[in-house]
């Protein structure tokens, strides 16, 4: 259950733990004025291929030429 956030016409905030299926318009607990639920950002952002610049990222061939070299290397041996 996700933590909602309120504020009423008096400029009270509060937070609530709740479903999803609560109504987003409800009573202030501390003077009893009409409250709604805020929106607001995600606290972290996801953005690109990856989440770490290592992963998946494509930087021309030149890491998998690396990867190729060394097998061939290898092979040799």
């Amino acid at each position: 259950m996700p933590i909602y956030e309120y504020e009423c016409s008096h400029g009270h905030r509060y937070e609530r733990w709740e479903s999803f299926s609560a109504p987003s318009q409800q009573q202030c607990p501390e003077c009893g004025g009409q409250a709604r639920r805020l929106f607001s950002p995600p606290a972290i952002i996801f953005k690109g291929p990856g989440f770490y610049s290592t992963d998946n990222r494509k930087d021309g061939g030149r890491a998998s030429e690396g990867a190729g070299a060394k097998e061939e290397a290898k092979a040799e041996e």
